[in-house]
Order: structure tokens, then C-alpha cells, then sequence
């Protein structure tokens, strides 16, 4: 058997050349990004399950129009998918105040936005992705003014499918990051949904979930979604029947 070629590789997942031409193989690995320090953290199962779930919500997302990589899932860890020039940029859509957006701000978490907000970070992990403006995009050649409002009008229709489908099952969306490709068709570019859409991508809080204040009484505050990847592709209906998976991840040095 011959040997795949690897394209990159990153903290969640590795691109081999396709088996076609234009397009390549996406592996899903278990690693979910690194904790304190250089510790590596692997969540058994998880490359399986982000698998299976962003091929759920990109099969979803093409059905309705809205254009994508995805063209079909080769097994259980791998997708062929479409390739695409990668924007430099991470879009980001918040729907609800959190993360850095209440530390800078002073947004109480959990605040509803007056309107989902789209902002802009600059792929660059020396860096630490840092958040652009419009004026720094178009000034440095990463995004023209027309990609920019197409990848707006992109990320808020991907916001209203997937607030949807997780209001369905029990869950908020309170914000999630998206990766934007062009591809050519003839002489015609168009923008289109790329990477993934996972629960690495997402911040999810659980709706079923009731704390209790000091006195007892009980408040419907929505929390963080126990055990996430495994929860959230059973409630979808997409767990896979022979994949266990552990409910606190594995540490690696």
C-alpha cells in the first residue's frame, strides 16, 4: 500500500493528499489542544466522534445551500474533503457574552448579545491569533471589502443553522469559530465553509441543566456541556454504536 503524502498537521487533525484531484483526506486525531504548560491533552474517541459530528453539521449546512469542503466521510476517522485556499483569519460569531468577551468588557457570561457579533482573528499561533479590525484585513491583502461581507453573510447563516439544530437538542450556542476557503470554478470564486465543526470550534452550554442557588431554590443558569463530544452526538442521534469513550481527558507528557 502506498504511502499517503501529508499535507499539514495540527493539534486536531492531520490533511493527506486526496484520492482525486482538487481534493484531500482530513484525519481526525484525539488530541484536544494542549493544557498548562506543554502538556498535551488526548480525549480517547474524541477524533471519532468530531468525525461524525462535523460531517453531520456540514451535510447539514450543504442541504440548505450554504456551501462547504465536505464531500463525504471515508471511514471512521476520515473525511474527503474539498481543497480550498484557506483566508488567514478565524471568524468568530458570539451570541451570547463569554470567554473573552466578559473579561475585556465586563459583560456579565451568559449575557444575551443585542445581535450576534462577528469578529476577526489573525491565524498566526506565534502570535496567539491575535483580533483584527477590517481596516488591518483589507490593508494587509489577507481579505478583500467583498470577501469580507461575504464571509459575514457566510458565518451568520451558519449561526442561524446551528443555534437551530443545538436549541433542538437541549443546547445553547453561545459562540463558535469558523475557517473560510475560496475555491475556483472556472473564472468564479466563491467562499466556502472549510476545517471543521466540532465541539472544538463551539461553545456549548446545557439548557437541561438546573444549578441551585445558595438558598436552595432552584434557577434554570445553563452551564458547560458535561463530557461534550460524547453528549452532544448522542443527543444529534449520530454515536457512532462501537466507539466507547472516557469522560475526562488523558493527559500525555
Amino acid at each position: 500500500m502506498a504511502r499517503r503524502k501529508k499535507v499539514y498537521e495540527g493539534s486536531a487533525k492531520i490533511l493527506y493528499e486526496g484520492t482525486e484531484p482538487g481534493t484531500l483526506i482530513q484525519y481526525f486525531k484525539d488530541d484536544a489542544g494542549h493544557g498548562e504548560g506543554d502538556t498535551q491533552i488526548t480525549v480517547e474517541g474524541k477524533g471519532v466522534l468530531n468525525n461524525r459530528l462535523s460531517e453531520f453539521f456540514m451535510t447539514g449546512l450543504n442541504g440548505i445551500g450554504v456551501p462547504t469542503h465536505f464531500i463525504k466521510r471515508l471511514n471512521m476517522r476520515e473525511q474527503l474533503v474539498r481543497m480550498a485556499e484557506i483566508i488567514p483569519l478565524e471568524v468568530v460569531v458570539r451570541n451570547f457574552a463569554a470567554g473573552e468577551l466578559s473579561s475585556k468588557l465586563g459583560i456579565a457570561e451568559g449575557t444575551a448579545l443585542p445581535r450576534p457579533i462577528v469578529e476577526y482573528y489573525y491565524k498566526d499561533d506565534r502570535l496567539n491569533s491575535p483580533m483584527v479590525a477590517e481596516e488591518h484585513i483589507v490593508a494587509f491583502g489577507w481579505a478583500t471589502q467583498q470577501d469580507l461581507d461575504d464571509m459575514v453573510a457566510l458565518a451568520l447563516r451558519v449561526n442561524d443553522f446551528m443555534s437551530g439544530v443545538m436549541l433542538g437538542v437541549g443546547i445553547r450556542l453561545a459562540d463558535f469559530r469558523l475557517e473560510v476557503g475560496r475555491v475556483w470554478e472556472g473564472d468564479y470564486m466563491r467562499l466556502i465553509v472549510a476545517d471543521e465543526i466540532s465541539p472544538d470550534s463551539c461553545r456549548l452550554w446545557d439548557l437541561r441543566v438546573v444549578t441551585d442557588r445558595s438558598d436552595n431554590q432552584p434557577v434554570a443558569e445553563p452551564g458547560p456541556l458535561a463530557d461534550v463530544y460524547n453528549e452532544l452526538a448522542r443527543r444529534l442521534g449520530v454515536m457512532p454504536s462501537n466507539v466507547t469513550h472516557t469522560t475526562k481527558p488523558t493527559l500525555i507528557n
